[in-house]
């Protein structure tokens, strides 16, 4: 059943009582969606958190010479969209796409923000959740200015290489920050 995989996916990061379960459990749906379709658009807020049951996404950037930089993939099992702008209720200056069709568990920020309020188990396990991604992120920042192109892509290669059998090469080689013929060279070179 699908909550039993989010409930398997949060356990090790901070366990819920049955009656916290239960509340918690109970403000999620079933959501499904096509390949390329805009969840998210830049300057609309982020009102819905998801937990990937099937299916690839993307984050991405678009800056002002049209160039696409892509900020992080989400597959299953994960939470997913566009977590600063959830978690603030501010407008994003990110893109969140599907890159194949998508199966999904989603709420939406009322319904988490009044079960933080009402269960501190819950409120830990967003704070914990949110530390997580935070240490995810700052690793990901050493990565982009101190490596060289190498680097990057065997970094990628140990930490997730099913990807490059389903995500487009253009966008990994965005995502490692490095130039797609960079990434193509190093795709016939580099093993691990």
């Amino acid at each position: 059943m699908e909550i039993e995989q989010l409930q398997q996916f949060i356990s090790p990061v901070h366990s819920l009582n049955d009656k916290e379960w239960a509340a918690f459990s109970s403000i999620w749906g079933s959501f499904a969606c096509k390949r390329k379709t805009v969840l998210t658009a830049a300057g609309e807020t982020e009102r819905h958190l998801y937990f990937v049951l099937e299916g690839v996404q993307r984050a991405f950037y678009i800056g002002e010479d049209q160039q696409e930089a892509t900020i992080v993939f989400t597959y299953p099992p994960s939470f997913s969209g566009v977590a600063d702008s959830f978690l603030t209720q501010t407008p994003t200056l990110f893109f969140f796409e599907t890159l194949t069709a998508s199966k999904f568990l989603r709420t939406t920020y009322k319904q988490v923000e009044i079960l933080m309020n009402e269960y501190p188990a819950i409120q830990k396990l967003i704070l914990k959740t949110t530390a997580f991604a935070l240490k995810g992120v700052l690793a990901r920042q050493v990565e982009l200015q101190c490596y060289t192109a190498e680097e990057k892509f065997r970094t990628l290669l140990k930490r997730s290489p099913h990807l490059l059998q389903i995500i487009p090469h253009k966008y990994l080689a965005s995502y490692v920050g490095i130039d797609p013929t960079t990434f193509s060279k190093l795709m016939g070179s580099v093993r691990l």
